[in-house]
């Protein structure tokens, strides 16, 4: 296998608050790949954002900072770099598209506005030049009228368009990974399927690596390459997404995909988990999921578990049972 064109290791984030100082991402390390999709699962509040941040160096300082593990990327570590290299690595290098379009899009300008700022930020060419390549991602990106929107604003812009500007802004510049934090989120189930494909489209055609960060299952089966499942801020299981959804191993990936609905006649009520992710203020000392773990022994409590690599997969648990005897 090729060398990963990123590699996170022990990456730990710390937030002070109120006289309050707790790990929002404790220790996590995977790969991404070249030409790769690596699916980043959990249920909201397991850290899935707060990594991707703390990778692209966005986390709201100071009351937030990493403190440990290294973010390497061409032989550079990301963590070290000053806020300055940071800009020229953000939109250039790696490319991020956020949860909600609207709150990232400066509602003071226009469209093409912010889209050629972004270009001028990296590329020494005119306005005009600029211009043109905007409506060139616009128009990639299948957005209807690209030219008309260049000269609207944010609000007047469906969620679908909203979402299909900042694809075509991430890309623009053809970034060399792209994290994709819970693109279709709060878009309806047509338009979130016209967005992933684009998306996964214009993945393939530019041999770019994508780290796609999701709480859908579905989404990650269709997709990605390999998973990563998260919980509590930590990397609880790794794989292929054949081998997980094949065999899962752990409780908390095992509980995910049994939510998740089997065909559209099931009857009766459908699995969960029980209980909810611990704040980061109060993560047991033990396993964190152990609250909610019908297989948790009393070692689980009291012992946090490494993440175990063996052979394809990575796996933190003291007692993987096979999911037919769960």
């Amino acid at each position: 296998m090729a060398a990963p064109i990123l590699s996170v290791r022990d990456l730990t984030t710390v937030i002070h608050t109120e006289g309050i100082r707790f790990k929002v991402v404790r220790g996590v390390s995977f790969d991404l790949y070249p030409n790769e999709i690596l699916g980043l699962v959990g249920e909201s509040g397991c850290g899935k954002t707060m990594t991707a941040l703390s990778v692209m160096g966005l986390i709201p300082a100071p009351a937030a900072r990493v403190t440990g593990g290294k973010v390497m990327f061409r032989d550079r570590d990301l963590v070290r770099l000053s806020e300055r290299q940071m800009r020229e690595v953000r939109g250039d290098d790696i490319s991020m598209i956020f949860q909600d379009p609207l709150t990232s899009l400066d509602p003071m300008f226009t469209i093409g506005h912010l889209l050629t700022e972004v270009i001028r930020r990296h590329r020494s060419i005119s306005r005009a030049e600029a211009e043109a390549l905007a409506l060139q991602a616009l128009t990639e990106v299948e957005l209807p009228d690209p030219q008309i929107r260049m000269n609207q604003y944010p609000h007047q812009l469906s969620g679908g368009m909203r979402q299909r500007v900042m694809i075509g802004m991430a890309l623009m510049l053809d970034p060399d990974i792209l994290i994709a934090d819970e693109p279709t989120t709060a878009l309806d189930v047509t338009v979130q399927a016209q967005i992933l494909d684009r998306l996964v489209g214009q993945q393939r055609r530019r041999d770019m690596s994508m780290l796609l960060i999701t709480h859908d299952l579905g989404v990650v089966a269709a997709v990605a390459d390999r998973v990563a499942v998260m919980y509590s801020g930590e990397i609880v299981e790794q794989a292929t997404v054949e081998e997980l959804f094949a065999d899962p191993q752990h409780p908390y990936t095992q509980g995910l995909l049994q939510a998740v609905p089997q065909t559209r006649h099931q009857r009766g009520a459908l699995h969960t988990i029980p209980g909810r992710v611990p704040p980061p203020q109060f993560i047991p000392p033990g396993c964190a999921f152990s609250p909610r773990c019908a297989q948790a022994l009393v070692r689980c409590w009291e012992e946090r578990p490494e993440l175990v690599a063996d052979g394809h997969r990575d796996l933190r648990c003291f007692n993987p049972q096979p999911l037919a005897l769960v």
